[in-house]
């Protein structure tokens, strides 16, 4: 009985650990989802929304990457990675909801957990994405 209680305890925490991971790319997956649902039902095919809905999805997620590595103003860069944090906080939201909702019986509390779990969530997000657009050149340090 214990080895089963450690090891959801150990599951748990990794599943916590991929979904922290994963939510940095909670905007390029959902947009990437919703235009292949648009090109399936456009006539594309299973085949061709797919390839349409991964294709879009990589778009979106490198030009996260890009607008962070080109864009030299930290306001700047905070906005476009708040852009990306979003759908990520919403996320958060959604999966301590799912998980809370059989076993807090307060509402209040409930909500309490999900808002907070959706901001550590996106909290989580936006250091990844910030961490990503690496440090600004003007403030290296010269080298001898």
């Amino acid at each position: 009985m214990i080895i089963a209680i450690i090891a959801c305890v150990v599951l748990i925490g990794m599943l916590c650990m991929l979904f922290f991971t994963l939510a940095s790319y909670a905007l390029p997956f959902m947009l990437g989802l919703e235009i292949a649902r648009f090109a399936y039902h456009a006539g594309s095919g299973l085949l061709g929304a797919v390839l349409v809905g991964i294709v879009a999805g990589m778009l979106v997620f490198g030009l996260a990457f890009l607008l962070l590595g080109i864009v030299r103003s930290p306001v700047l860069q905070i906005a476009v990675a708040l852009i990306y944090t979003v759908p990520a906080v919403v996320a958060g939201y959604a999966l301590v909801y799912g998980i809370t909702r059989e076993y807090v019986p307060s509402d209040i509390w409930r909500q309490l957990f999900c808002v907070l779990g959706g901001l550590l969530v996106g909290f989580s997000a936006l250091l990844r994405l910030m961490a990503a657009a690496g440090p600004d050149p003007a403030r290296r340090p010269v080298q001898p």
